[in-house]
């Protein structure tokens, strides 16, 4: 597989201008449309690269492709669009996996952006507050449902198991720092996981850990509000001068430590955007999440949503290309090099020990956002949001029903219940 991506690399960096443009055309046609009807999650986004690049176009062989998501999944960041980028570079070289990578991002980008605007400017309207009704708990049964799935792949032996309660308990009671608990959870794994000898850390493998170390430490951000941030106005022109930094600053960070999924952006948003900046309140929280499960693209795109809330426009640009920003560094900067340490013990006992903590700590975020989502102001509506969250959930885990149909479905319950209530 080294051999070949190499190859390529060479082939690619000596291609004719005119099949360079050829194959750029190629790629921004294929991921525009893969990102405009990407709907089913990570998984079904795979599937549908998968189809194209594989199957029907000859770029890959099922092998590498194989390797290729592997490769994706190993690293933080949403592995589908971690996938699309890793097509593109393989493809059209660095060119290639950016105009993969940002066209397939491009659509859920522009729908969450008018899905914002229209959030805000309609907040409060009761129609729209009816729709949240049914949407939110259908949020939280996919927040659940998402730890069901981590802990039947993530957690093998008792081991996990108490990593996972530890960093949940830890985060319900102390509201420690998610990042920070991440990382002292991977160098847990270090020892309860350590490879047996001979198996030793090479000096590249902890070369590729440690600049990761330094993003846990703390960012100066913006100054901390009394009171929940008001809205900016649709450019955020009065704001992006004063939120650029910290914006750019924290998605950088989140983007970097997103390990297991895209819903692990739950906790490590929720800390510091409703808890500690109070950037959003917790119900636009569950909001936001909400807008970002109605794209085709990651829910990471949330992201856009808490920028647009703090910043307009100019905010939401700029916090979707920051938690985007590591996944393209990751797979245009070090590719080659992430297909041979794949298989490298002490890299695997880091990560077996960070994914039991992503599991608990996506369960200790979920608490208190199903109880802002499930109790109404009314008796009548938190009993209509509670079955629907119940009935979402066994939806999901027993029918393996997919999110793009259960939260619009969600939404129409609410707007049918929230007219009689």
């Amino acid at each position: 597989m080294d051999q070949h991506t190499n190859h390529d690399s060479v082939a690619e960096a000596s291609l004719p201008a005119s099949s360079l443009a050829a194959r750029l055309k190629e790629l921004a046609r294929l991921f525009l449309r893969l990102g405009t009807i990407g709907f089913g999650g990570p998984q079904a986004h795979i599937a549908m690269i998968q189809d194209e690049a594989v199957v029907r176009r000859g770029w890959f062989t099922e092998e590498q492709f194989l390797e290729g998501v592997a490769v994706c999944e190993m690293l933080p960041g949403p592995a589908s669009t971690q996938m699309g980028i890793y097509t593109g570079y393989i493809r059209a070289g660095q060119l290639g996996a950016l105009v993969a990578g940002i066209c397939f991002i491009l659509p859920a980008f522009l729908i969450v952006l008018t899905l914002s605007w229209a959030y805000f400017r309609f907040q409060g309207v009761p129609q729209i507050d009816d729709l949240f009704l049914g949407i939110s708990p259908v949020v939280i049964a996919i927040i659940f449902g998402f730890c069901w799935k981590l802990a039947k792949k993530g957690i093998k032996d008792w081991k996990g198991v108490a990593i996972a309660l530890t960093v949940l308990l830890v985060t319900l009671l102390f509201q420690t720092n998610v990042l920070l608990q991440f990382i002292l959870a991977g160098i847990v794994g270090l020892i309860v996981y350590r490879p047996d000898p001979p198996a030793a850390p090479s000096n590249r493998t902890s070369g590729w850990l440690f600049p990761l170390t330094p993003i846990m430490q703390g960012f100066p951000i913006a100054t901390i509000p009394a009171e929940t941030l008001a809205l900016s106005s649709f450019w955020g022109l009065e704001r992006i001068q004063e939120y650029f930094g910290p914006l750019t600053l924290f998605f950088l960070k989140v983007g970097s430590f997103i390990f297991g999924g895209g819903l692990v952006i739950i906790p490590l948003l929720e800390f510091e955007v409703v808890n500690q900046f109070q950037w959003l309140t917790r119900s636009e929280f569950i909001d936001g999440v909400a807008i970002g499960e109605l794209t085709p693209g990651p829910v990471v795109i949330t992201a856009a949503f808490v920028g647009y809330k703090v910043a307009g426009a100019l905010g939401a640009l700029v916090s979707a290309i920051a938690i985007f920003t590591p996944s393209f560094l990751f797979i245009m900067g070090a590719a080659p090099f992430l297909i041979r340490i794949r298989r490298n013990p002490w890299i695997r006992s880091f990560l077996k020990g960070v994914m039991p903590a992503v599991l608990g700590a996506i369960a200790a975020a979920a608490i208190p956002l199903a109880q802002a989502a499930i109790l109404q102001e009314t008796p009548g509506r938190t009993i209509v949001a509670a079955v629907v969250g119940v009935v979402a959930l066994i939806a999901l885990i027993r029918f393996k029903r997919p999110t793009w149909q259960l939260v619009p479905a969600g939404a129409l319950v609410g707007l049918i219940a929230g007219a009689f209530l």
